[in-house]
C-alpha cells in the first residue's frame, strides 16, 4: 500500500474532483475508494473535509453522498449547478443510479 503526504492527499483528491465530467458526480466514499491503493487512505469524511475546506477551486457541486444528497449547507447553489449540467435529479437528491462516475 502506498502513502502520500497529507497535502499530496488534497492534491489528489481535488485533481480527480476536476476530472468528474460535467452531467456526472461521484460520492465522497467512491472518491476515497478510487484513491485508497495509491494513497494508503480511505475515508469518505476526510475526503468531505477536504472538500469543505479546499474545493473552492473545483467543481464542487459534483461531489454528493453515496445516497445523493447535495454538499451541506450548499444545497440550493449545487442543485442548481447540476440541473444546469443535466444532473438527472429526483427531489432533493441526485440519481445515483444515473449520475454516478467513475474514473
Amino acid at each position: 500500500m502506498a502513502s502520500v503526504t497529507p497535502q499530496e492527499y488534497v492534491e489528489e483528491v481535488l485533481r480527480l474532483v476536476e476530472s468528474i465530467p460535467e452531467g456526472r458526480v461521484m460520492s465522497y466514499g467512491a472518491i476515497a475508494d478510487v484513491l485508497a491503493d495509491r494513497s494508503g487512505r480511505n475515508s469518505a469524511r476526510q475526503v468531505g473535509t477536504i472538500m469543505a475546506r479546499n474545493g473552492g477551486g473545483v467543481p464542487w457541486h459534483r461531489v454528493v453522498t453515496s445516497a445523493g444528497r447535495m454538499p451541506p449547507g450548499h444545497e440550493q447553489e449545487a442543485r442548481q449547478r447540476l440541473l444546469s449540467e443535466g444532473v438527472p435529479v429526483k427531489g432533493e437528491h441526485v440519481d445515483m443510479t444515473r449520475a454516478s462516475w467513475l474514473p
